[in-house]
């Protein structure tokens, strides 16, 4: 199971362009579809250092990183100026020093296995925030095209959790819990899949889209199942980081189709 480089080169600089593109908020689906992006940031971040420090695709894992700080730090800007309640803006006061930590522990050193358990705390406690600030905008929104858009949006967040919960695993980081917690967001992944190739409002393109995305998500279970049989190595890791990257592409674009339909 191996992607080919075109499509590792592709998924960069889709998100990128996407972050160069857009500036401020301009409604509701957008804040929902850039609040449920923050939640994947935290997880590919995290991805990407445990990459870093077991040598798997570095130069990749290097600009994947990068990217994903950068591209946090301009959205968090956007949502706090687009907050339109009270409650969303006291989650993003609190989400802006639990970013800042987290940000310390991916940059103040190279990517290390001592470092590893503090960025992934901080990956936890700025998923948390990203993730109630999502669900406040989603309650503003009042119709289901918003509820489909932070449903599509935490499928990214899911692709780059499951591979971060990978490479901790296979680090040696908690691999029992890990290995737990990879097992119930792959169930949950799948569940979502479902929930959103049947709901009235995803139309032929959208299903066309998911329907890439789940034959992804089969290349992808291969190498996850590596775990489960001890075959864990720098190959599997490879494959895991690569076709997250894929799924995450292909949900992105997902994403975005379901929160034009507002």
């Amino acid at each position: 199971m191996r992607l080919t480089r075109r499509h590792l080169i592709l998924t960069l600089p889709t998100l990128a362009a996407t972050g160069r593109a857009w500036g401020e908020v301009r409604g509701l689906s957008e804040a929902i579809n850039k609040a449920g992006r923050q939640r994947m940031l935290s997880q590919r971040a995290a991805k990407a250092y445990l990459a870093l420090g077991q040598r798997v695709r570095p130069e990749q894992a290097e600009k994947v990183l990068a990217e994903s700080m950068a591209l946090f730090e301009r959205q968090l800007a956007e949502l706090k100026a687009f907050a339109p309640t009270d409650a969303v803006r006291q989650l993003y006061a609190q989400l802006q020093p639990a970013w800042a930590g987290y940000r310390t522990a991916l940059t103040a050193a190279p990517a290390s296995r001592p470092g590893a358990d503090a960025v992934l705390a901080g990956a936890g406690q700025v998923l948390r925030l990203a993730h109630l600030a999502t669900l406040e905008l989603e309650k503003l929104s009042g119709h289901g095209a918003g509820r489909l858009v932070n449903l599509s949006g935490r499928q990214r967040m899911l692709s780059q959790r499951m591979g971060a919960l990978y490479l901790g695993a296979s680090w040696g980081i908690q691999p029992a819990a890990n290995v737990k917690q990879l097992d119930e967001a792959r169930a949950e992944f799948v569940q979502a899949h479902r929930q959103l190739k049947a709901a009235p409002e995803t139309t032929a393109a959208i299903r066309a889209e998911l329907d890439m995305a789940e034959q992804q998500f089969g290349f992808f279970e291969s190498a996850l199942r590596t775990l489960h049989e001890g075959q864990a190595g720098l190959q599997a890791s490879a494959d895991v980081f690569t076709t997250s990257e894929r799924i995450l592409q292909l949900m992105e674009g997902v994403t975005g189709l379901y929160a034009s339909l507002d």
